[in-house]
């Protein structure tokens, strides 16, 4: 077998290894299949070389049309990396606003949803700031930051839940741990009904941060370590140079979690080739009803 039958070979291997494992998701449970991806933002300078948007883009499509998440917490998307998420994830919707005016200047702390798993009810943005309605950077931090909220329905069960994401100053240690603290008072006042939260989004902190006692009473879990089958691998890796876990998803009013991954798996850019997605891995999991 040539080398070039055998990259084929083996590219159709991983896809339907892939493919398998997104449709086992939730299929068999009555509960939603989550992602939180830091996607890397790329203003169109080649600041990252070969890891430029221009270059992954079709590696991070060809990873959530693959894996077929019901609903997920993006970070560090920007304008630029915005078009190809909605030509080419064409089953998906997006919602966000930049966070230097509310509208659509910087980066975006976006949700991206499936339509036909879940319906979007409401949605909206706030600061994480000593005025949340105002874009602005708050206490020590070095960047606007923001959350992004959205109300939905699984059209499968009719339940619905709340969805929170985030993403923490990676300088400010006090706005790290106020922003939290923020996040965790919106949840209490757009939560009237008391539904299942999800919580995603890159916290810029290791598990053993102190800032993390500000969800002590919250209910909010870490489904990393709740899951019934998980791993310990880093989610931020610096295209290949490190491992850190700092990406995470929180839920509560959930059942049993059946499985959390950190997709380390490389996906092929538009010339084939196999390529990092992001300098984070996306993590997954399932949440049931």
């Amino acid at each position: 077998m040539n080398n070039i039958k055998k990259s084929v070979l083996l590219l159709a291997v991983f896809l339907f290894g892939a493919a398998r494992l997104g449709a086992q998701k939730t299929d068999q449970y009555d509960g939603i299949y989550v992602m939180s991806f830091n996607i890397r933002y790329d203003t169109g300078q080649r600041k990252d070389g070969t890891n430029s948007w221009e270059f992954r883009w079709k590696s991070a499509v060809n990873m959530i049309n693959t894996l077929k998440p019901d609903v997920i917490g993006l970070q560090e998307l920007t304008p630029l990396q915005i078009p190809a998420l909605k030509e080419y994830c064409e089953k998906y919707r997006l919602k966000g606003v930049g966070r230097e005016d509310g509208k659509k200047k910087g980066e975006q702390t976006a949700l991206m949803y499936n339509p036909s798993a879940v319906s979007l009810l409401k949605w909206g943005t706030f600061w994480l700031s000593e005025t949340p309605d105002t874009p602005g950077p708050g206490w020590d931090a070095q960047c606007f930051r923001t959350a992004t909220w959205g109300l939905f329905k699984s059209r499968k069960s009719g339940r619905r839940f709340l969805m929170v994401n985030t993403h923490l100053d990676h300088k400010g240690v006090k706005a790290r741990e106020e922003g939290l603290r923020l996040i965790c008072r919106k949840i209490d006042e757009l939560n009237k009904d008391h539904l299942p939260v999800v919580l995603t989004g890159d916290f810029n902190m290791l598990p053993a941060d102190p800032a993390f006692a500000v969800l002590e009473g919250t209910d909010l879990t870490d489904v990393r370590v709740a899951a019934e089958r998980s791993d310990s691998e880093g989610s931020f890796h610096a295209w290949g140079k490190t491992s850190k876990v700092i990406d995470y998803i929180f839920a509560k009013g959930f059942g049993p979690v059946p499985m959390f991954r950190t997709v380390t798996e490389k996906y092929p850019d538009e010339a084939g080739e196999m390529h990092f997605v992001s300098d984070h891995f996306p993590i997954v999991s399932c949440l049931i009803f």
